[in-house]
């Protein structure tokens, strides 16, 4: 008998930490393809509670070949950005400040951090988020600086669970450019990447 409730509980505790998968079809994918014209970079993006100061979520906005975001374990959905586990497609500047502004609030703010990267480690990154798979939720700093630990350059930001962690260990890349977006600023143009150190 104790055999048995064991291995419900085992089953009910898997079933927990499990991501859901999503995969939208090839056409939509292809549709809303976009390829921004600026220069490869990834944009470490952290979501801050404006109470406790505690992190609250990490997302990576990668241009290459494309500009998409990867966002696990997210709860952000738009039809013109299709997800395929996690990485959303189809980020235009619109969408983009669609993201930033669904994450920043009167209780959080959010902080964009980027870095020119050549073509070649923003492909890299690309394909790495593309392959990772659904995450679980509250793994997603984990999967992220798993990710950027895997790209040349990136080395020195170890895998982490916290957030404030991966961020601080990203603001230490050279060539870091941070903004930080409020909910209550009033010319907030959250659809533009940062452009001030």
């Amino acid at each position: 008998m104790m055999r048995l409730v064991l291995s419900v509980v085992m089953v009910a505790c898997l079933a927990a930490c499990s991501a859901e998968p999503v995969w939208a079809p090839d056409d939509q994918v292809r549709s809303k393809a976009y390829r921004h014209n600026g220069p490869a970079s990834l944009t470490l993006i952290t979501v801050i509670s404006n109470r406790s100061g505690a992190g609250g979520h990490t997302g990576l906005l990668i241009n290459g070949s494309q500009r998409v975001v990867w966002d696990p374990a997210g709860s952000w959905w738009s039809p013109n950005a299709p997800e395929r586990n996690d990485l959303h497609y189809g980020m235009t500047d619109r969408m983009v400040g669609v993201y930033v502004d669904y994450h920043t609030r009167e209780t959080y703010h959010t902080v964009l951090q980027e870095v020119q990267v050549s073509p070649e480690v923003a492909e890299l990154a690309l394909k790495e988020a593309a392959s990772y798979g659904a995450v679980s939720k509250a793994a997603c700093a984990q999967s992220t600086s798993t990710i950027l630990s895997r790209l040349p350059g990136f080395e020195s930001i170890n895998a982490s669970f916290f957030p404030k962690k991966t961020m601080a260990a990203f603001g230490k890349l050279p060539g870091v450019k941070t903004r930080k977006v409020y909910d209550d600023d009033p010319d907030d143009n959250s659809d533009k990447l940062p452009t001030a150190g």
